[in-house]
């Protein structure tokens, strides 16, 4: 099958439209780094310009790119590639009593290790079966009180730099887990250059075994909803597979229909 390009790297695929070639050009530009996330594109004329475009086709890739959640356009100030999900949180499927309502959760990483990861967090992670990766258990409290209990997966090659390190004292680990912020998905940006632009969680329920029950406070047993979640990366990588677990009796999930 043949291709051909202009020199701006747009490639005219047989059958794919003009636009979305070009939306599939600059989403290579943003994946390489070229714009970075919360920058500011180019103006349209020089865009369009610059790939010997149409004004009209080069808008129409920025809709699709707008569709597919990797840009922003801001009235009045531009075209921005976005800066990623900040929070996101998991609480939001939950309600854990009437006086905790507004209050900010605290976090509390309870263990940091590389191990082989299970064969669902490999399959998300694109990792070989019993490949590494760094795994965090996470507590989340309001007012001091557990709530829920997050077991996370990260790829080695991407969150190396989070790693526990062997040769040095917890004391000197500058990347000690109790100095963490409670939002990650920042943290991977500062501190991995990992921006998490997207994230899926499905919803089931189960029990807690024994120590995922100490940890919540809980009986061996009680009732539990899992929200498990496959975040990806601007380039569509998945970057981090979790796992929560909370009260099922605290499971809460509202939707509304028009």
């Amino acid at each position: 099958m043949q291709q051909t390009s202009d020199p701006a790297g747009v490639v005219d695929h047989p059958g794919l439209a003009r636009y979305a070639a070009l939306a599939a050009a600059l989403r290579q530009r943003v994946v390489r780094g070229e714009w970075l996330p919360g920058s500011a594109l180019p103006a349209e004329q020089a865009l369009a310009a610059e790939h010997g475009v149409a004004l009209g086709t080069l808008r129409r890739a920025l809709e699709l790119l707008v569709e597919q959640g990797l840009i922003e356009r801001i009235h009045g100030k531009g075209t921005f590639v976005r800066s990623g999900i900040a929070g996101a949180s998991t609480l939001r499927f939950f309600r854990f009593g009437e006086g905790v309502a507004g209050q900010l959760p605290a976090s509390r990483i309870l263990s940091r290790t590389v191990l082989a990861a299970p064969a669902d967090a490999a399959r998300a992670l694109g990792l070989a079966p019993g490949e590494t990766a760094l795994r965090l258990q996470r507590l989340r409290l309001i007012d001091g009180e557990p709530c829920l209990l997050e077991h996370i997966w990260l790829p080695l090659d991407l969150f190396d730099a989070l790693a526990p390190r062997e040769d040095a004292p917890a004391a000197a680990d500058a990347d000690a887990p109790h100095d963490w912020p409670a939002l990650l998905y920042p943290f991977y940006a500062s501190r991995c250059g990992v921006h998490v632009q997207r994230a899926v969680d499905d919803i089931g329920f189960g029990v807690l075994t024994a120590p995922q029950a100490r940890s919540l406070g809980l009986a061996a047993g009680h009732p539990c909803a899992v929200v498990t979640r496959r975040a990806t990366d601007l380039a569509g990588r998945c970057v981090e597979w979790r796992v929560t677990r909370g009260d099922a009796h605290a499971f809460h999930y509202s939707v509304t229909l028009t």
